[in-house]
């Protein structure tokens, strides 16, 4: 990424240079690529932020169903270890 910034910032600065468009022109060009550039910034800024987003919610999601299974599974030993420890089964 960091090389394809070099060259686009080369690209332009040799454009600039070598363009047969006058002073006006040329700084309403810079300007409209300029734009153009933040844009896409801002739109991989926000496609970055709603992928990370859905991976915290896809994350909390599998916490949450392991911790409910967790939950069931430690009720159940509960449950049977009770089932054991009664004093009927004792007196056996």
């Amino acid at each position: 990424m960091k090389s394809f910034m070099i060259g686009l910032g080369l690209g332009v600065g040799l454009g600039i240079l070598f363009a047969p468009m006058s002073g006006e022109e040329t700084r309403n060009n810079l300007a409209d690529r300029a734009n153009d550039l933040a844009n896409s910034a801002r739109e991989s800024y926000e496609q970055g932020r709603d992928r990370v987003q859905r991976g915290v919610e896809s994350i909390r999601g599998t916490a949450e169903r392991a911790m409910s299974s967790v939950r069931g599974t430690a009720q159940d030993v509960a449950s049977r270890a009770g089932d054991y420890s009664s004093p009927s089964s004792q007196a056996m």
